[in-house]
């Protein structure tokens, strides 16, 4: 056994067996993930928060159930999701019509970074191609916004992809290859 933090898997058996303190350890190394999540679902910030914790609580309740036959994050990520969506739909708020990736939060907060230091029209140029590039993802049908999003800004593997769509590998590269095109073509005629 190494001598560094142990891994996802090693705490999950851990809140298996009732180590509360466990679960802390999980429910900090995602909190930022996760409420940037459903911040791209809710935009009031006391709501984003109360329904983070909501996910957290039901992964909590959960976790006996979780199998490991996905990264722990996977799992997690899906039941932030639902219960995003389940919290719009009991303020009778329409839900988005895909899920909408974590990383796409920390990639604006990122680049509002990189804005500080640009003159004003380059500023205005890269706040107009990003939401160009947001706006083609969001007009993708579900299945290709889904698998994109969660490939180019969350990072997972065509494999995690595929346990989060419940579909074939080869079936997520080319719903990513489709929707990749599809940007590509909204956004080749920017600046024309």
């Amino acid at each position: 056994m190494t001598t560094g933090e142990p891994s996802d898997q090693q705490l999950v058996e851990r809140v298996k067996r009732g180590d509360k303190r466990a679960f802390d350890i999980l429910q900090l190394k995602y909190q930022h993930k996760i409420t940037g999540l459903v911040s791209r679902y809710i935009k009031d910030q006391d709501e984003v928060l109360d329904v983070t914790q909501e996910a957290f609580i039901k992964a909590y309740r959960a976790i006996s159930g979780f199998r490991g036959e996905s990264a722990f994050y996977t799992w997690l990520y899906r039941i932030a999701i639902n219960t995003s969506k389940n919290f719009l739909v009991s303020k009778s708020r329409r839900p988005p019509d895909t899920d909408i990736d974590v990383d796409e939060g920390e990639f604006q907060d990122n680049s509002a970074v990189l804005r500080d230091t640009e003159s004003p029209e380059q500023a205005l140029v890269t706040k107009e191609l990003e939401d160009l590039i947001y706006s083609a993802i969001d007009d993708l049908p579900e299945e290709l916004k889904v698998a994109v999003t969660l490939r180019e800004f969350e990072g997972l593997s065509y494999e995690d992809i595929a346990g989060v769509m419940e579909c074939p590998v080869g079936t997520v590269r080319s719903r990513i290859f489709r929707a990749r095109e599809a940007i590509e073509n909204k956004i080749s005629r920017f600046g024309q």
